[in-house]
């Protein structure tokens, strides 16, 4: 596992990839591949560009590219997963893919329930710790570790809910085929299912990390930055005070992603240092979670995308 650790870091031609309904979309480079498995048994592939936000010289630098990056790895996501479902249930005649209106709409409300649930909720969970007695104020360590805590409950609890619905537990696995045929072309194997089968389900490159950073640069963030803000402004009013710093953290959830965009990449260009290598276990942990065995039928999915978003001649 140490030697495919340190040749998924080291990999010249970076693949990535989201699994979608009955499917997977593969990333190479500035285009991406959707392979998705019919109802009657086929697999339909489909090559697109990739949607990009950091065309711009200065999106590109570090510390900017982070949110870009994430943004745009959303719009190209819910594309796919509207792809994928059209194909998976038959779409019926006159049925188009999302709308650029319906996009925006999509992302916002996508958006809104990720900080609502990760930013709000663990916030005013952490002032109920604290009517309770058992936290200090705001701008306290103790506060700030509460905050903490139910921010990792909160989405481990909610990973661990949704995997035991039967449509999301097929999505972790074509998840884990994702992964296993990334594996395999990593290693220069023959892109086959029977060189992919042998990999194991779990990648340091997966999206799972990255969130798992954004929380930890989160917790971390402000438990410094909190007392900060109050020194210059601290309403007397108990909810607007506490109004005042949920404002702060969703604001701050842009530099926040950014910072954690720069980690992985540091983890990956510096990957022979021990610390480095270490960055990345958690988030191997979590993927026993979100990633799940996946059948051959599904490997196959993964490597058709796959073979589709790699080949200079396109899908074949």
């Amino acid at each position: 596992m140490k030697k495919s650790l340190l040749a998924a870091l080291t990999a010249n031609t970076t693949v990535g990839g989201q699994a979608v309904i009955e499917g997977v979309m593969m990333r190479a480079k500035n285009r991406l591949a959707i392979a998705v498995r019919k109802a009657d048994g086929s697999i339909v592939v489909e090559l697109r560009p990739w949607f990009s936000l950091t065309n711009a010289a200065i999106l590109k630098k570090p510390f900017l590219r982070g949110f870009p990056v994430l943004l745009e790895t959303l719009v190209n996501g819910i594309k796919a997963l509207n792809f994928s479902a059209m194909q998976a249930s038959e779409g019926e005649e006159g049925e188009s893919e999302i709308s650029s209106w319906h996009l925006v709409v999509t992302m916002i409300v996508a958006l809104g329930v990720a900080l609502g649930l990760f930013v709000v909720v663990p916030h005013f969970f952490s002032v109920v710790m604290q009517w309770l007695g058992v936290s200090g104020d705001v701008e306290s360590l103790s506060f700030n570790a509460w905050d903490g805590v139910f921010k990792m409950l909160i989405f481990v609890g909610y990973i661990a809910a949704i995997s035991f619905v039967p449509d999301i537990r097929r999505v972790f696995q074509y998840h884990g085929a994702e992964h296993k045929v990334i594996w395999a072309y990593e290693g220069g194997k023959p892109l086959s299912v029977d060189s992919a089968r042998t990999y194991s389900r779990l990648h340091p490159r997966c999206g799972t990390s990255f969130l798992l950073f954004v929380l930890a640069v989160s917790i971390a963030l402000y438990t410094a930055l909190v007392p900060y803000m109050l020194t210059f402004y601290k309403p007397s009013i108990f909810i607007m005070k506490h109004l005042y710093i949920v404002s702060a953290k969703l604001i701050f959830m842009a530099p926040i992603s950014c910072i954690a965009y720069e980690i992985i990449r540091f983890a990956g260009k510096f990957n022979t240092n021990v610390l480095c290598r270490m960055l990345c276990w958690p988030g191997l942990a979590l993927q026993m979670m979100t990633t799940k065995e996946p059948d051959d039928s599904q490997l196959e999915v993964a490597m058709a995308a796959l073979k589709c978003a790699v080949s200079e001649e396109g899908c074949s």
